[in-house]
């Protein structure tokens, strides 16, 4: 028997509700629990995410230079442009606009709390460069 069942990815904001529907709408989830401090959503396919309140967070700030990318949501899509559309049209917005190359590709973002997240044509495999 295994000792930790499952996991969920838990992003704190001063707006659960908000922050939960643009990700039900941007992985056309399903909300799976709620209580007055806390949205979780999820799929068929095991992805699940929740949403808690904290008066007091104060939104990432990445990218700064003094600071790492210490952490980030990674999105496998089929097409960047349709999916930045969707973005986009949820609230979302660009962190970084270039044109990358090598093995994959990959645009960064920041939901409308300011969390980052990457979509990406396929997963990346090594360290960051650059």
């Amino acid at each position: 028997m295994s000792l930790v069942n499952a996991g969920v990815v838990v992003l704190d904001c001063a707006e659960p509700e908000k922050l939960a529907l643009f990700y039900k709408e941007l992985l056309d989830a399903e909300e799976t629990g709620t209580s007055p401090d806390r949205v979780e959503i999820g799929r068929a396919d095991g992805l699940r995410l929740a949403f808690r309140r904290d008066a007091n967070v104060t939104p990432p700030s990445w990218p700064r230079p003094e600071n790492s990318f210490q952490a980030h949501l990674d999105f496998l899509v089929d097409d960047l442009d349709e999916a930045e559309r969707r973005v986009i049209a949820l609230g979302g917005r660009p962190l970084e606009i270039r044109d990358t190359s090598g093995p994959f590709e990959e645009r960064g973002y920041a939901d409308p709390a300011g969390h980052s997240f990457t979509l990406c044509v396929t997963v990346p495999s090594g360290p960051k460069e650059g």
